[in-house]
């Protein structure tokens, strides 16, 4: 709370509820997000394993994905739509000059909304309705659409950091807009990049490490081996990329944004041979507290040399950089991303080396027990990066163009905290509903799956045998069979 008073001081009383309310909304619609990108893809992996090797367990763990799937996208959108509201409500300075420039990405994400509502439904519907391969390839754009809705909110926040395709007039409002150089700025690509593998690697962690916890409680059927090994696979493949994606953008920033860059390694003076601080705090009169310093660390990891100059905080004036409390936010963020980054490289060649020089999974529990952990951690480690983004631009909401305190409404501070108070009780209600009906679903599987005998039997082409009833037909998705109870 001290950090967050000390970066709403001097600005308008609007400005720490409407931000606050922001934060809020950005840091819970982030969560469920790596699901609604990945999970399609890795559905359809399965789904596709499944179609090819005869695998019955491969499919009925695809059609219970796709269920997940379609909850999950169910409450995306309701945060999603929160969302988009809030920078029409909260921010009416910056949608009303800059909207006709940056304003297509948010288009592209409605139509990608409402393009992946169609494909799910009948993906979910096809099920028990069409042909085992036309089913399959109805299901083949899903992973292409969520990635198009991705594209259209990384085109609006990279066009947010580094502004492009347009002129100012001469009462500074943008005029000739160039849509294209509007969308591919050239943060557009590294930021989307990195972006989507955060999401693929979390969407795999977070679904590996369900069934890494069943593996530890004793569950190590095949169905349980592979809800663990398609995932996390996936995963380990994208983390090594992903930290060299990071790696490359943290580059880009240094180059494209320095003030930026400074914040996020707590650089307080331009100059070479500069120290890496392993977090650390930074204090308004430039010294850095507490943290591991290593000498000359950051210097040549930006331009890989000693004798690289970094721009530092005290090179723009004081209304134009981030305050030592906002740099200690975006440095803290950064260091722990980066941190469970290598944490989570790690954990990758351990499962990958296993895998290749003994072509087994890791029998240790304590890989498992990492496993378990490595989707929470990557989840913290995406806010982590969306703290550093948004932190470390302040404070700019469009880069040198446009203050936070410009953009904010002229609504009272009183309505805006009593609208924010609604909105925590909304979102409360909201995900606790997500996690019942997630715990539901998990409870009638477990018990078609163990309580009620075995599986019944069928092929991969999803029919089961006459006279039987598959578990799907429990879950309230999609088309009940005859048999089952309304």
């Amino acid at each position: 709370m001290h950090t967050l008073i000390l970066a709403a001081a001097d600005v308008p009383p609007q400005m720490l509820p409407a931000r606050s309310m922001m934060a809020f909304t950005l840091a819970s619609h982030i969560i469920i997000v790596p699901l609604g990108v990945a999970l399609p893809l890795i559905t359809l992996i399965t789904h596709g394993y499944a179609l090819r090797r005869g695998d019955a367990d491969a499919l009925l763990l695809a059609r219970r994905w796709s269920a997940v799937m379609a909850v999950q996208f169910a409450i995306g959108v309701v945060t999603g739509t929160v969302l988009s509201f809030e920078f029409g409500l909260l921010w009416p300075g910056m949608m009303g000059r800059w909207g006709d420039v940056f304003g297509l990405g948010f288009g592209i994400e409605a139509w990608a909304f409402f393009l992946e509502a169609v494909l799910i439904a009948v993906y979910l519907y096809g099920w028990r309705r069409l042909p085992s391969r036309t089913h399959f390839l109805l299901g083949l754009p899903l992973p292409f659409v969520a990635l198009l809705g991705a594209f259209g909110i990384l085109a609006a926040n990279s066009w947010m950091n580094t502004p492009r395709g347009f002129t100012l007039d001469a009462a500074g409002n943008p005029v000739n807009v160039d849509v294209r150089k509007a969308i591919f700025t050239p943060m557009f690509g590294p930021e989307y990049w990195h972006f989507v593998m955060a999401m693929f690697v979390t969407a795999g962690y977070v679904v590996a490490g369900v069934y890494a916890t069943g593996w530890l409680r004793g569950r190590r059927d095949r169905y349980h081996r592979l809800g663990f090994t398609i995932p996390f696979t996936l995963a380990a493949v994208c983390t090594p990329i992903q930290f060299m994606l990071g790696d490359s953008i943290a580059r880009q920033v240094f180059h494209k944004q320095p003030v930026k860059f400074a914040a996020m390694e707590i650089v307080w003076n331009t100059d070479t041979h500069v120290p890496e601080y392993l977090y650390g705090r930074l204090h308004p009169d430039g010294t850095v507290s507490g943290g591991i310093r290593v000498p000359q660390l950051d210097s040549i990891l930006a331009g890989f040399r000693p004798d690289t100059k970094v721009t530092g905080l005290t090179s723009v004036p004081a209304s134009d950089r981030p305050t030592a409390a906002q740099a200690t936010i975006a440095h803290f963020t950064f260091d722990t991303m980066v941190f469970i980054g290598s944490a989570l490289v790690l954990l990758a060649l351990w499962y990958c080396v296993l895998w290749l020089w003994r072509r087994r999974l890791p029998a240790s529990p304590w890989f498992y027990r990492a496993a378990a952990c490595a989707g929470v951690a990557s989840v913290v480690a995406v806010e982590c990066g969306w703290i550093t983004t948004e932190v470390g631009r302040q404070p700019w909401i469009v880069y040198q163009n446009m203050r936070v305190a410009e953009a904010v409404t002229a609504t009272r501070s009183t309505s805006l905290w009593i609208t924010f108070g609604v909105v925590v009780l909304v979102y409360v209600f909201v995900f606790g509903s997500f996690l019942v009906v997630l715990l539901k679903m998990r409870s009638r599987w477990r018990l078609a799956d163990e309580g009620g005998g075995p599986r019944p039997p069928g092929d991969a082409s999803g029919k089961a045998a006459p006279g039987t009833v598959p578990p799907e037909s429990d879950t309230p998705y999609g088309p009940r069979s005859a048999g089952s109870r309304l």
